[in-house]
């Protein structure tokens, strides 16, 4: 079966899985590629890494449509997504709504598993925040960082720590089982994205990557985007 070639930060990853089949029943295409941090997948397009259609954060889009690398006039958002707060299925959903009680619930756990903090969106950010709370060199030892949000919460979902949390894209949480979303990080402190989808100037099937940018933002799609966990 001929391929379409994906780079996708992990946020888009359930909803481009939900999708998958109605894509493959119109265009006879299955959706393969990569999902990961943002970053490291915008560096695999920039090293020649095959993709026809790419979805990551719209201020990372803009800057590679500035390097020539996607077709602006193909640039459509398809929603922002949080950044959230994940316990283990089962365990006692945390609750925050300020600064103060993130603080607490953060020194709270034995285990705070987490998504790239270098270059993933959601672990820049929590990198951001713990020093915001003054506790990034209280926690530094409790960090389990992984490549990947998905990936981070596969491992939460697994772990045998008394009292563990997650942090990561609210889309990432909803599309990992045994793991549950706990909240949205309180204001002050929380961070909402924008995810955008371009098809990539190299792209061998311009035309069908422009139609599954078609389906992931159409109207139809509305409430599938929502329940995968993107805001309008």
């Amino acid at each position: 079966m001929t391929i379409l070639n994906i780079l996708s930060g992990g946020a888009a990853h359930g909803l481009v899985g939900k999708l998958g089949p109605a894509f493959e029943a119109e265009t006879g295409l299955d959706i393969a590629g990569e999902f990961g941090a943002v970053g490291v997948m915008a560096d695999k397009l920039r090293a020649g890494v095959p993709a026809d259609i790419v979805i990551l954060t719209a201020a990372l889009v803009t800057r590679l449509a500035d390097e020539g690398l996607i077709l602006r006039g193909s640039i459509t958002d398809i929603g922002r997504v949080e950044t959230a707060l994940a316990v283990r299925t089962g365990d006692p959903l945390v609750k925050v709504t300020d600064a103060a009680s993130l603080r607490n619930a953060m020194l709270a756990s034995d285990a705070i598993f987490v998504p790239d903090t270098k270059a993933s969106t959601a672990g820049i950010h929590v990198a951001k925040v713990l020093a915001q709370l003054g506790i990034d060199n209280d926690v530094v030892d409790r960090l389990r960082v992984f490549p990947n949000g998905a990936t981070a919460m596969r491992h939460l979902a697994e772990s045998d720590a008394h009292r563990p949390i997650g942090c990561t894209q609210s889309t990432e949480i909803i599309n990992t089982e045994g793991v549950v979303l706990s909240g949205a990080l309180p204001p002050g402190c929380e961070l909402a994205t924008m995810y955008t989808a371009a098809v990539a100037t190299r792209a061998s099937l311009a035309p069908q990557a422009q139609r599954l940018i078609t389906l992931l933002t159409s109207t139809d799609a509305r409430e599938l985007r929502s329940r995968a966990g993107f805001v309008a």
